[in-house]
């Protein structure tokens, strides 16, 4: 058994439970498989990674975002139908609203190709630590730190590349920067759109049960990999291309499960943060509070135009989607934090290892506690202005995009003072009135969340909006979206010239820009020191427990998970460990109050009657963002379901993994395959898996 915290339990210690971490497969610890197989793996150890036939060759890094698996021999891939929803969405219009509809592709010549899309397979794995790290590379900063790294994977890279030319390599730092792995992909980036459900069943529940607990939805969509007809190796898309056909794939199982059962999860898990310190716990739930609160504000006008306007609702579907997800998420995992007591749980951690530290001597002239609670206190409230301000600006309206991009990132073209930026249409991703809506919105509220910190508000609230529009943020926001020329199609923008500023857009850019690098700049004076002492207190948890496994905490590379099927009890009351479809039609009765449980008539009359039909599960597996979409494998490496969610009582999970309450919901592959054969149709993808 492995720890990872200690807690209240006897003031001292805390074992973690065996179904806890985020496995890299190169090195799994003898002692994790050994418990693999005591919950049930019954495989090799080599059939998880070594082997021809290794799982992990059938896994893939879905577009960078999440995961999936390739499950025929002509690379057909299953993810979430969250994971595809930019692409069905990109490709719906009024008239064919694939997002409301669904989508099947009868013929390989109906399989849409996806602008910006891939995935990626893992080919290796290995710890570089002894490359990387050197006297001095520990006395570089942040900044130098990367450049030094960077020089590393370019030699890589080019060792790698002329020995296959469609292979790629990263370095990423793992425990807290601690050490350092070099990990090898090919990508694959024709992948097509194949197979879609009506948004009613692939996302099910909408916001009312994202989180929860039990779950009916039907969270999975389709795509092919397509390759290059002479070599089957990757090939910018073409219409010569063929599919892919992959050495190895998942092989489906209609067997099920029952409680008690192993199960396992292969995918690429976005980011935890399981060692860090109380200090650093305190500061993320202030940055929690600023995401959902912001993010509540801005999803009040989206869903308002998005419920007026068909036209509107395509284009923001996706938008909303992903905003609602993590604005729901961080009020959860605030909610957890408070529940658990997970500060002081980390102070008592932290108190054990200061003795330890004490009666060894270990790590006494790098980690000094003090510092790191001084420096944190000097930088949460920069960091909550500086989560208000992304929140409210980056990465929101149209025009604030703009403004911002052409102060930063945008590279003009041509030369002197001809030197110029564009903007590409993009008009069929965004309305006018809505983000000219957002934009008001946000700005007002900003405003209001810095009343404490007016040292932080940009120029133009004093300038602009209070002397000239009597301080009315919309009409700022109106201001700009019909005059500034950020809108305009061709538009050019000479940055050279005296008249770029005199733009209202590029003025507001500016002002925008110039509080986001204040922000920057003032943590940037501590981020060094912070990460510093962040990664001394990982190594001195590592070494204090050195007898034990460890896994890293996750950072959008291969991992597994391992555990079993297994119910939770809340409050006394028992979880159960499945849904039926009995459950998904008595939701669907009540779509007329609840909009989120509304669907087609035609789903109600599909699933009356399959009493003994399986929906959704739940898995002690650990897992995160980015581990939508992946498989979850039964003993023998079958594909029992599809990763999908986690439940809202272990919401603090990205920053400690609570046993008894931490689990994973799958989509059942039975349900997956019920939805293609009796809604779809899709009798030749259901024949090309067996």
């Amino acid at each position: 058994m492995k720890k990872l915290f200690l807690s209240l339990l006897a003031l001292c210690s805390l074992s973690a439970s065996a179904d806890e971490g985020m496995w890299t497969l190169y090195n799994l610890p003898q002692a994790v498989y050994e418990q693999m197989k005591g919950y049930g793996y019954e495989l090799p150890y080599d059939k998880l990674y070594q082997a021809d036939d290794a799982i992990m060759k059938a896994v893939v890094n879905f577009s960078g975002y999440c995961s999936g698996v390739v499950v025929s021999p002509d690379g057909l891939v299953f993810t979430n139908h969250h994971c595809g929803f930019e692409a069905i969405r990109s490709h719906s219009t009024v008239e064919h609203d694939y997002m409301l509809n669904g989508f099947y592709a009868k013929t390989l010549a109906d399989e849409l190709p996806n602008k910006n899309m891939f995935v990626s397979f893992m080919v290796e794995q290995k710890d570089i630590t002894d490359r990387v790290v050197t006297v001095a590379f520990e006395k570089m900063d942040r900044r130098e730190r990367s450049i030094y790294i960077d020089s590393i994977e370019n030699v890589m890279s080019k060792d790698v590349k002329a020995q296959d030319s469609t292979l790629r390599l990263e370095i990423k730092p793992f425990y807290e920067g601690n050490r350092y792995f070099a990990t090898t992909y090919r990508d694959f980036r024709d992948l097509r759109l194949v197979f879609a459900i009506p948004k009613s069943m692939g996302k099910f529940g909408g916001e009312t049960d994202n989180w929860m607990w039990p779950r009916q939805t039907c969270d999975f969509s389709v795509f092919r990999i397509y390759a290059d007809p002479k070599t089957n190796g990757p090939a910018d898309y073409s219409e010569d291309n063929v599919p892919y056909h992959p050495k190895h794939w998942a092989k489906v199982s209609t067997e099920g499960y029952k409680e008690g059962d192993f199960s396992m999860t292969m995918g690429y898990p976005g980011s935890t943060s399981r060692y860090l310190s109380s200090y650093g716990i305190e500061e993320r739930y202030v940055q929690n509070h600023a995401r959902y609160q912001v993010r509540g504000v801005k999803q009040e006008v989206m869903k308002r135009h998005m419920d007026a306007s068909e036209a509107v609702r395509i284009k923001y579907d996706s938008k909303y989607a992903q905003s609602s997800n993590y604005w729901k998420n961080s009020i959860g995992m605030n909610k957890c934090i408070d529940s658990i007591g997970l500060v002081q749980q980390k102070r008592d951690f932290e108190a054990q290892l200061r003795a330890w530290m004490d009666t060894t001597g270990y790590f006494t002239d790098k980690l000094d506690f003090g510092k790191l609670e001084q420096l944190y206190r000097q930088r949460i409230n920069v960091m909550e202005a500086y989560m208000y301000w992304m929140e409210s600006f980056a990465r929101n309206d149209e025009l604030t995009v703009r403004a911002l991009r052409a102060h930063n990132g945008s590279h003009p073209v041509g030369h002197g003072k001809r030197q110029h930026i564009t903007f590409k249409d993009n008009s069929e991703a965004w309305d006018y009135d809505t983000d000219r809506e957002i934009l008001g919105v946000m700005l007002k509220n900003y405003r209001q969340q810095m009343q404490s910190k007016p040292e932080y508000l940009p120029a133009f609230y004093t300038e602009v909006i209070d002397k000239k529009f009597d301080g009315d943020c919309q009409a700022y926001a109106d201001y700009l979206y019909k005059h500034s020329k950020l809108l305009k199609k061709k538009a050019r923008f000479y940055p050279m010239k005296k008249k770029f500023m005199k733009d209202a857009g590029i003025s507001f850019g500016f002002d925008l820009t110039d509080i986001g690098n204040e922000l920057r700049l003032k943590m940037g004076q501590m981020n060094d020191s912070i990460a510093r002492l962040e990664r001394y207190l990982c190594a001195a948890k590592l070494r204090m427990e050195e007898d034990m496994p460890h896994y890293s905490d996750a950072n959008f590379t291969m991992r597994l998970s391992y555990g079993q099927v297994k119910e939770y009890n809340l409050g006394g009351k028992p979880s159960g460990y499945q849904t039926k479809a009995p459950s998904l039609v008595a939701k669907m009765k009540t779509g007329h109050s609840i909009e989120d449980y509304r669907v087609e008539p035609e789903m109600i009359d599909l699933f009356t009657g399959q009493d003994n039909l399986s929906l959704c599960f739940l898995t002690t597996n650990d897992i995160t963002g980015g581990n939508s979409g992946s498989p979850m494998f039964d003993g023998q490496n079958r594909l029992i379901g599809l990763a999908f969610d986690g439940n809202w009582d272990s919401l603090s999970s990205d920053i400690f993994f609570d046993s008894q309450l931490a689990r994973c919901i799958g989509v059942d592959i039975r349900y997956v395959l019920f939805m293609m054969d009796k809604w779809g149709h899709a009798d030749r993808l259901l024949n090309e898996m067996r």
